[in-house]
């Protein structure tokens, strides 16, 4: 292990979630073992892979990323292995490829599972022998490196429609490790916020003070299927336009403001209003609709009662028996549902 702490500065949040994904990145830090992020696009794949290659034995040598879903598919080949002079058509000289440049460090594959069969072949090669020819080439080259894949796609439903072979799923898969969406560690929303909020107050020359009660729920409600890369691109582009103040509801894009895949909770001055016997009141307002495209269920059922459970600790200045007893549930069934959720007093 490294003789000093690992610096997961780069990682930014505190939910439970994202403390268990780092637990395991420190436990691999100087282990050679090939891993596979798993994870939906804008997670932070390629923060994770940084973080194990910068705080690993491997350190001082290259990390290599490679986009596989972004590079031609009759391009890849060449683009991983380099290739010989005169190989093909426009191969004036000798190019060393990403293997090669990644010789004694880590190569990070990102969306492997776009990678075509044919490569899949020459791919599990590599990761069985290490080492490879370049096109157009008859010498055998051989590379130490760590591997590191990611994906956002399911490779073992991939593995059973015949998509992406089952025996390099199995060499990639020695160590999973599998990235929340940014839906799942909620709590961790207003710490990233106020983060890219610094970020880019200083890189865009603006003034922005921070966020007011309202923005701050419309960020933590709304579901982000672009993840954290969503919740960044937000944040750099309501600095820009507003400049300076206080970021309110209005300031946000549209779809933040009212997202409508999850009910209508009524409220009042954009506070819940709960009644004396705790239930919500009814308002003038109903419940949003199930869309063309459908709803998670289970996702509103969990948002509705974070919000009921943070009005509740809010509403007793965090005193947990109190809320509890609000809530009509145990002190130690609070206590439980706070730790899964990952719901501390930063939220």
């Amino acid at each position: 292990m490294p003789a000093t702490k690992p610096d997961f500065s780069g990682i930014i949040g505190e939910s439970e979630k994202i403390k268990g994904v780092l637990s395991i990145v420190e436990k691999i830090l100087d282990d050679d073992s090939t891993i596979l992020i798993l994870g939906e696009s804008g997670t932070g794949k390629e923060l994770i892979a940084k973080a194990i290659h910068y705080n690993g034995k491997r350190a001082d040598k290259p990390l290599i990323p490679v986009n596989c879903g972004a590079i031609p598919e009759e391009l890849l080949e060449s683009e991983l292995f380099g290739h010989e002079k005169g190989s093909f058509t426009g191969a004036i000289r000798t190019r060393i490829g990403k293997f090669e440049l990644a010789n004694s460090g880590t190569i990070f594959l990102d969306e492997i599972g776009d990678m075509s069969p044919a490569l899949q072949v020459k791919m599990l090669r590599v990761l069985q022998e290490q080492e490879f020819e370049r096109v157009g080439g008859m010498k055998s080259l051989k590379v130490n490196i760590r591997v590191i894949a990611a994906t956002h796609r399911n490779l073992e439903k991939e593995v059973e429609s015949n998509k992406f072979r089952e025996d390099l799923f199995y060499r990639l898969n020695v160590i999973p490790i599998s990235i929340p969406p940014l839906r799942e560690r909620k709590s961790d929303i207003p710490i990233l916020a106020n983060h890219f909020l610094l970020k880019f107050n200083r890189i865009k020359n603006r003034n922005i003070e921070g966020f007011s009660d309202e923005a701050m729920r419309c960020l933590a409600e709304y579901h982000w299927p672009g993840n954290v890369r969503e919740l960044e691109n937000i944040i750099e582009r309501t600095v820009i336009l507003k400049g300076k103040g206080i970021v309110r509801p209005a300031d946000l894009p549209e779809k933040v403001q009212k997202w409508n895949g999850k009910p209508n909770i009524h409220t009042k001055d954009e506070r819940l209003v709960i009644s004396d016997n705790a239930t919500i009141e009814d308002t003038s307002q109903s419940p949003a609709g199930i869309t063309e495209d459908g709803i998670n269920l289970n996702q509103i059922v969990e948002d509705f009662e974070n919000r009921l459970i943070l009005e509740a600790l809010k509403k007793t200045e965090w005193n947990k028996a109190k809320a509890a007893n609000l809530l009509g549930i145990k002190r130690t069934t609070l206590i439980e549902k706070l730790k899964k959720k990952g719901i501390n007093r930063g939220v």
